[in-house]
């Protein structure tokens, strides 16, 4: 965080456990996930936190500023995992070092959980994300992601 930055001096990262805080996280996750109205991130947030889901929010003065979205796993390229799926800083308040933040909270959790990774994926549009990600988090772009759509096959 930018430590002249008056707003990083009162920042509080905080896991969401209650309905209500997910209810509110709506707004700034809606800003990535557009494609979803609030019926929808409900239903597949319950259905998301059953598979170990978690969420965690960057607060400054109470106010939700900032989300992240991970899980845990295990596999045979990445050993223990910590995989961002959501990250997102809300417009109005970009550049203030949230996003940072709210890695660096992951970064120490994946420690503790003794993961050997932290990985995630983003659109190939979002130039300034992927900056983001490799200037001032330090991570690697080590590859490209490949998604084939089966709701336009079947129908939905």
């Amino acid at each position: 965080m930018n430590a002249s930055d008056p707003a990083a001096e009162a920042l509080e990262i905080v896991e969401l456990q209650t309905e209500d805080e997910f209810a509110a996280a709506y707004p700034v996750m809606h800003e990535l996930r557009d494609h979803l109205n609030p019926d929808a991130y409900q239903r597949l947030l319950v259905r998301m936190r059953e598979a170990g889901y978690k969420m965690f929010a960057a607060k400054r003065d109470g106010l939700m500023v900032a989300l992240a979205g991970v899980g845990f796993g295990t596999n045979f390229y990445y050993g223990r995992y910590l995989w961002v799926y959501d990250l997102i800083t809300t417009e109005s308040e970009r550049s203030h070092g949230y996003g940072k933040a709210l890695l660096d909270h992951l970064e120490a959790l994946a420690r503790e959980q003794r993961c050997h990774t932290i990985a995630l994926s983003s659109a190939m549009r979002r130039g300034d994300a992927h900056r983001f990600y490799e200037e001032k988090a330090s991570y690697e772009r080590t590859g490209y992601t490949f998604v084939k759509d089966l709701r336009s096959e079947a129908g939905d």
